[in-house]
């Protein structure tokens, strides 16, 4: 069930281009090799802390969603990629078309003051690009019996819609270490499980440190602090390069500064209280 569930999910992106630019995956064709599972990791398990409390804004934040409106985000024309040449492809497009304003508006429901994913209507990005940044932001993962591992309630923060932070309810749902919560999807497993119980809004508190380019060669990586309930999850920890769902990762050139984008992975999952701090 759980291969069924990630075939529906990760081709959505790839509906989302245009043509044949970007490389296509069979994923029914890998469902024997399972080329994703090299990259799971299930040990160590972090263990459970109890969790802290969320943030108002600050005076100079920029404000992605107050609870009223969607006017700060738009459904991106290229989508985010599985695998890194889709990923090439995709920073190929992204960094031609910034200045090109070819999007459409935002699909997701706002509701009750929340932003809710619309299942199957594609991830959505801030109109606005952003590089070095603290972000804050607050999430629910709906209660929704009868899913578990990646499918209940998963969703992401793709920082530059490059570099996933995962949102999944990791409560009491066990699944690969580095896929859980808080991870930096595929790269890094968090310090300890902040999260609180499906129903219950949690906080991500995340400074990020852009990778630094030039000629095509990394002068420095991107780094990355989370913070999860209050509680430090992630410490300073430098990426690899971009969070892709199979094979491994690494570095390519792209624009100082670009979109954050949340993912649409078939779960009804919220946000509220989105704001930014460019550092």
């Amino acid at each position: 069930m759980k291969i069924i569930i990630f075939i529906a999910v990760l081709i959505l992106p790839i509906d989302t281009i245009i043509g044949q630019e970007v490389p296509q995956i069979d994923f029914k064709g890998l469902q024997e090799s399972k080329p994703w599972a090299a990259t799971e990791k299930w040990e160590p398990v972090p263990s459970k802390v109890t969790p802290g409390v969320y943030a108002a804004p600050p005076s100079d934040a920029i404000i992605l969603f107050d609870g009223s409106d969607l006017s700060q985000w738009r459904k991106p024309r290229y989508d985010y990629g599985a695998r890194m040449d889709q990923v090439e492809a995709i920073i190929k497009l992204k960094s031609k078309d910034l200045v090109n304003d070819q999007r459409t508006d935002p699909k997701w429901i706002v509701k009750d003051g929340a932003m809710v994913v619309n299942p199957g209507s594609g991830a959505i990005e801030t109109k606005l690009p952003f590089g070095d940044a603290q972000i804050h932001l607050e999430f629910l993962c709906p209660f929704d019996p009868g899913k578990k591992d990646q499918a209940y309630s998963n969703s992401g923060v793709f920082l530059m819609g490059l570099y996933e932070i995962q949102i999944l309810n990791s409560y009491e749902n066990d699944t690969y270490s580095n896929g859980q919560a808080g991870s930096l999807y595929k790269q890094h497993i968090p310090l300890v499980n902040a999260s609180r119980p499906p129903g219950e809004w949690q906080s991500y508190d995340i400074i990020f440190n852009a990778p630094r380019f030039a000629n095509g060669k990394v002068l420095k990586p991107a780094t990355v602090t989370v913070i999860h309930n209050g509680v430090l999850i992630q410490n300073n920890v430098i990426l690899e390069g971009p969070c892709i769902f199979i094979e491994k990762s690494y570095y390519v050139e792209h624009p100082d500064k670009m979109p954050l984008l949340l993912q649409d992975h078939g779960d009804k999952v919220r946000f509220r209280n989105i704001w930014i701090r460019e550092i």
